[in-house]
């Protein structure tokens, strides 16, 4: 379901603040060349526990990107309106078009985790709950959707 990309890389934060610049403006042109060539949405997920960073690496992702192409929606608890809905409708309607980018900044994930962690539910309920989750995300995958994870 997930797959690690940690390759245990660090930087010291001179050496970070000597290439960020450059890490800015290749994100911003990568940006620019989805928007250009529009053949396929990224959607990014942030998710995590508190006080792990989503917060700032959101607002530093929106900081250094082009607003135009870019759309942010944080998901809390699900409204009186969501709840009357399928689980992955609220996250449907914020998938961003082809050419775009999309964070989610809570994702479909967070709300089969925590119930189970808190035993709001039971196991089988949670695997049907992931079952649900990798049939959305492989149909977004086999519409060329590109799906970043981020788990802090």
């Amino acid at each position: 379901m997930f797959e690690s990309a940690e390759l245990g890389h660090k930087l010291s934060k001179e050496a970070y603040k000597k290439i960020e610049p450059q890490l800015r403006a290749d994100l911003l042109d990568a940006q620019f060349a989805l928007s250009r060539d529009a053949s396929f949405p990224v959607i990014i997920l942030i998710s995590g526990v508190r006080g792990a960073g989503k917060s700032e690496t959101v607002n530093l992702l929106n900081e250094w990107m082009d607003p135009r192409h870019i759309h942010t929606h944080a998901f809390d608890n699900p409204s009186a309106e969501e709840l009357e809905r399928p689980p992955m409708w609220r996250y449907w309607r914020a998938l961003p078009p082809k050419g775009s980018i999309g964070m989610l900044f809570g994702s479909w994930y967070t709300a089969p985790i925590i119930d189970r962690v808190f035993k709001r539910t039971r196991a089988k309920d949670m695997l049907a709950a992931i079952d649900e989750i990798n049939h959305l995300e492989r149909m977004l995958a086999d519409e060329g959707a590109l799906i970043l994870k981020f788990w802090f």
